[in-house]
């Protein structure tokens, strides 16, 4: 069996290729509150349809529960925003599988791409385009084996279920919620995230937050009184003194030992007005910022805003002439928790022997760097549940790629896994 599965991936990389191509071609930029997913999740809903599954190509107002639900973020507009779940059943006995993965990408954004952001481009062994590697190979991925399943004509003892959600990105998370709600769950789950050919059953937290810096300013006045900008300096030079709590206070886990930096701080984004001569030459009256920490897992929200709002207030006390006007702080997404599965779990340890197999090494089981939606199977439905994908670079910025290599790579072990975890049918 494992011989003429990785037979067949091996005969059909380049139709795996042209799966995430056909996805990087069809725009599916979130932009909250709003998203264009639409044309995706029908291109995806009757691919599995002519495959013969059981498809749900649903809005997510026809969710009950949804809107109530303590996880719902309110604020997004799911107007033409359709998430897709899929059921191929099974013979009976075995257990079941969801492969979940998100639809929607960042925006292209306005820093200059080499490669056409929606012209999957292939160079050199990469895929190129925006959402190539978080996430359409992945889901890319899932329908791959969906059709392998088809092609080798394998019946699976337990149901096997695929999903594309909507609106995860920005925290957005709601898409992942409706699917559970929608009735969509399985005995474990697998998110095609890009993980660098790892078993990632564990994702850190995360806090955005937005500051705006106000203060007179006047660039002809005999005595100038300290600006946004001396703020937003007196900021930056403190701000590693908040890196340092946060590395002291965030606990040691054992799928992050590896990092050398357990939860980073980080300066996303800074702005005071447009560039050029639509505006007046003058000293900014105000300045806005964006920061972003990271969590582990175990820490709770509480403890990482006080983090911050600690070092913040005994910041503006220090400086009480340079923070007349005390800062606005608002926190623009939802609190995202870091979350894991214990590496002991079957999901974990039968998925990392059939990539050893066939990776012919051990995976790394480690830690993925960043927040997602994972945290949703663990802590609200206690589903087990790891992230599983290909390698790749530039998520979220210009010339994102992910490796066609390790993408055929990534989808052998899935396909493996499916028939190891749901069993085939005699």
């Amino acid at each position: 069996m494992s011989t003429d599965l990785a037979a067949y991936v091996g005969e059909h990389r380049e139709s795996l290729a042209q799966l995430a191509a056909e996805l990087v071609r069809i725009p599916s930029e979130n932009r909250p509150p709003v998203g264009a997913e639409r044309a995706c999740q029908e291109w995806i809903a009757a691919r599995l349809d002519g495959l013969g599954w059981e498809v749900d190509l649903y809005g997510l107002d026809e969710v009950p529960g949804l809107n109530q639900h303590p996880l719902f973020w309110p604020g997004r507009d799911y107007t033409g925003r359709p998430n897709v779940g899929a059921r191929r059943r099974g013979a009976g006995g075995g257990r079941s599988l969801l492969l979940s993965g998100h639809i929607d990408t960042v925006p292209r954004g306005e820093a200059a791409w080499t490669h056409d952001p929606f012209g999957a481009g292939s160079t050199d062994g990469r895929l190129y385009g925006r959402g190539a590697l978080d996430m359409k190979a992945g889901v890319a991925t899932a329908l791959f084996v969906a059709e392998a399943l088809d092609r080798l004509n394998l019946r699976l003892d337990g149901d096997l279920l695929i999903e594309s959600v909507v609106d995860e990105e920005f925290g957005g998370v709601n898409g992942t919620l409706a699917g559970r709600l929608r009735g969509f769950n399985a005995d474990a789950a697998i998110i095609g995230e890009p993980t660098g050919l790892r078993i990632c059953p564990a994702q850190r937290g995360g806090r955005l937050a937005h500051l705006t810096f106000r203060a007179p300013g006047d660039i002809f006045g005999d005595e100038q009184a300290p600006g946004a900008i001396d703020q937003v300096r007196c900021f930056l030079d403190e701000l590693p003194r908040f890196a340092e709590v946060r590395q002291r206070r965030a606990p040691i886990h054992p799928l992050y030992a590896h990092l050398r930096e357990r939860a980073p701080v980080s300066v996303t984004r800074i702005s005071t007005a447009s560039w050029g001569t639509s505006e007046p030459i003058a000293v900014p009256l105000s300045c806005r910022f964006e920061l972003y920490w990271q969590a582990v897992p175990g820490e709770t929200q509480q403890d990482v805003e006080n983090d911050f709002t600690e070092w913040f207030d005994a910041l503006i006390t220090a400086h009480p002439r340079l923070f007349a006007v005390r800062p606005e702080l608002v926190y623009p997404i939802r609190w995202l928790p870091g979350s894991a599965l214990a590496p002991e779990e079957p999901l974990v340890a039968e998925l990392a022997a059939c990539a050893h197999e066939a990776l012919d090494c051990p995976p790394p089981i480690q830690g993925i760097e960043a927040p997602c939606d994972m945290f949703v199977f663990h802590q609200a439905f206690g589903t087990p549940a790891v992230l599983w994908g290909a390698r790749g670079a530039n998520a979220h910025a210009p010339d994102e790629y992910v490796e066609l290599d390790s993408l055929a790579a990534a989808a052998e072990v899935l396909l493996r896994f499916v028939c190891q975890w749901c069993g085939v049918a005699s």
